[in-house]
This record gives structure tokens, C-alpha cells and sequence, in this order.
């Protein structure tokens, strides 16, 4: 029989660490008709786990994304804090996930139970027909920290890997969104720049852009140069390095900052721009010149077709890519790997491990 209660982190509020409140008695979710339950056996940390706890996605916000991330808010994210604007409180958190699943809703059938899977980290609303609408696993609903969780069962993707659960959770949410911004790019054997390539999303768009055969500068520091090299990066630049202008096709933005105008000024005319965060900051000075006189295109990337993810999952059981762990957790202690995530010192994903073998129905 499966418990009543469970552990879990919810998050209670946009603010600081003290509102990641570890519990015991948190009650098991029940699936609804077309979802399934996943015992989840471990999840990882991302930079929207804490844009969101801290309400960055608000536009009351101006700064990087560590401007706000251990300090309390004063509620003015409240309305507009998440993707799609205001969160439901509790919230848990955890966009990544790997488990199995244990018990499925009334239409979905019961062979299902004991797939191994991973959860598709956006994806449209159960029954949407607005091809816009978003849905954030871990945001708009609840998502892996916590040793249940529920999702539509189309999102509950099976794999087939020898890959640890641990090393599986590394993957959804930054190589999904890194592959997002790749298709959507529409990136071929050329000359990419990727900011902040030390990160998760960074890493997994260096291993994926040499896997479409790109010649890939990464920017890093020196430190982890060498790591860079050994994922697939051909050159390394540090971040306050001179750009060579008109070097590249495409850049591969996760930074924004300051320094913004340089990467325009870094593509080749014709060139095309993509961005899919804004750690540095998200208010940058925009030349039209450069724009318009330079052919220039630039991409925003979020939502992704549900292929994007089965792509990604293709990649994994095939052995393309190599999960990069940086540092392992407990569920107990989240709060820790959140402290050891803002520091920025780390190459690749933070993990955090959750369950042990489910009990089976």
C-alpha cells in the first residue's frame, strides 16, 4: 500500500531560504483520470526554482538573478512572480524529476505502473486549446520536491537508460530548454558563442551544439576552462574577454547583463541571437542600428513542442550526452543545495536525491 503522507519541501511565499520549509505529513497527491503518480527518486536545482521563490519573473524586478535570491520580499512579486504571473501558495517546487510510477488515473492504463520515467518540464495544460497556454512542473503545479508527485501521464515520459536516477534528473530541465533554444535557432555546423556555459543550461548547450557539429566558444572562467574543453567547447573565453566582432552565426544567451551589446556586436551579419535567461540582468541597452543594419534576428525561447523533449530523451538512451554533476543532496537538505547553487562556483547540475525503492500496488 502506498502511504497517506509523505515528505516534502513546499515553498510557502516568494522570499528567502525561510520559505523552503521541509515537512513530513505532507499529504500524497491522488491522481486525476489522465494523470499518473510518480515516486520520485531524485530532482535537481534550477535557476527558475529560485527566480521563482524569489519572484524575479516580476517586472517590478531589474537586477540578476541573485539580486533578490536570499532576502525576503516585500510582496511586490506577488501578482506577477511566476511564468505566468501569480503562484498558489504552498507550491513545491522541483521542475526536474526522475522516478517511477506507481498508480495511474482511472483512464490511463495500469501497464503504465512501474515505468521509469522522466516528466517533461513544459508543456501545455491537460485539454488546452489555447497552443499558447503554459504549464511549468514545479510552478504552475507541483512539482518533485516532495517524494510524490502526480503529472499529466502524456508528460511522464518512459526511459530506458543505465544512467543513476540521480544522473537522469540532471537532464530535463536544463538540456530541454537548451535544446529548445537550438531548434528554435535553427543552429547547424556553425560558429556559436554560449554565455554562462558553466551553468546547467550552459553545459548541456555546449554538448548539444557540438552534437549538431557547431564549433563552440564557451564562456566561462578560467577555472573551469578545461571541463568546458572535455564537454565539447573548441575555445574558451573568460566573461570579461574581448569578443571577436562578427565572429559568430549564433549566440546562445543565458546571461544578458551589461555586457549585451557586445554579443550583438559578436554576430555576423545575418547573424541570430536566442536568450532563454537573463542572470546577469534583465534590462539591457538595445542599439536599432546594430539590428537593423546588421540583418540581425533575435529569438526569445520558453515553450517548446512536446518533440523537443522526446528528442532530448532519444539523445539520452542513445549515449550523446554526459550528465554533469556537480554536487548531490538529500531532500532534507535543500536548502543547502540552494546556498551551494548561488555561489556559482559549480560546473553543471546540483541534485538532490529523494526516494528509495517504491512500495508497488
Amino acid at each position: 500500500m502506498l502511504p497517506s503522507r509523505m515528505k516534502a519541501v513546499p515553498l510557502t511565499g516568494h522570499g528567502g531560504l525561510e520559505k523552503l520549509v521541509y515537512r513530513t505529513n505532507v499529504p500524497v497527491p491522488e491522481p486525476l483520470p489522465h494523470e499518473v503518480l510518480i515516486h520520485v527518486r531524485a530532482a535537481a536545482v534550477n535557476n527558475t526554482d529560485i527566480n521563482t521563490r524569489t519572484g524575479w519573473y516580476s517586472k517590478s524586478v531589474r537586477g540578476g538573478t541573485a539580486s533578490a535570491a536570499v532576502e525576503s520580499s516585500d510582496g511586490a512579486a506577488d501578482a506577477d512572480g511566476a511564468w505566468s504571473g501569480a503562484l498558489d501558495f504552498p507550491r513545491i517546487q522541483g521542475t526536474d524529476c526522475c522516478g517511477e510510477i506507481v498508480a495511474v488515473g482511472e483512464d490511463i492504463d495500469a501497464a503504465r505502473i512501474g515505468d521509469r520515467v522522466l516528466v517533461r518540464p513544459i508543456h501545455l495544460p491537460a485539454g488546452a486549446k489555447d497552443t499558447d497556454a503554459l504549464i511549468t512542473f514545479g510552478s504552475e503545479r507541483d512539482g518533485a520536491f516532495a517524494k510524490y508527485t502526480t503529472v499529466d501521464s502524456a508528460h511522464a515520459v518512459r526511459i530506458e537508460s543505465s544512467l543513476s536516477d540521480v544522473e537522469l534528473a540532471s537532464f530535463p530541465c536544463a538540456f530541454s530548454t537548451a535544446e529548445g533554444m537550438i531548434q528554435r535557432a535553427a543552429l547547424r555546423a556553425e560558429r556559436v558563442l554560449i554565455t554562462g556555459a558553466s551553468g546547467g543550461v550552459g553545459s548541456a548547450a555546449v554538448q548539444l551544439a557540438k552534437r549538431r557539429g557547431a564549433q563552440v566558444t564557451a564562456i566561462t572562467t578560467a577555472e573551469k576552462a578545461d571541463a568546458l574543453i572535455a564537454l565539447g567547447a573548441d575555445v574558451t573565453l573568460e566573461r570579461d574577454d574581448k569578443y571577436p566582432a562578427g565572429g559568430f552565426d549564433v549566440v546562445l544567451d543565458l546571461v544578458g547583463g551589461p555586457r549585451w551589446p557586445d554579443l550583438l556586436d559578436a554576430l555576423k551579419v545575418g547573424g541570430r541571437y536566442i536568450t532563454s535567461g537573463a542572470i546577469a540582468g534583465p534590462i539591457v541597452e538595445l542599439d536599432l542600428r546594430t539590428l537593423y543594419l546588421n540583418d540581425l534576428t533575435l529569438i526569445g525561447s520558453t515553450r517548446q513542442d512536446a518533440s523537443v523533449f522526446d528528442d532530448l530523451v532519444g539523445y539520452i538512451e542513445a549515449g550523446d550526452l554526459k550528465p554533469v554533476i556537480a554536487e548531490t543532496f538529500t531532500l532534507k537538505e535543500l536548502r543547502k543545495a540552494q546556498e551551494m547553487f548561488l555561489t556559482k562556483t559549480h560546473l553543471g547540475k546540483i541534485c538532490i536525491t529523494v526516494g528509495s525503492q517504491p512500495a508497488r500496488l
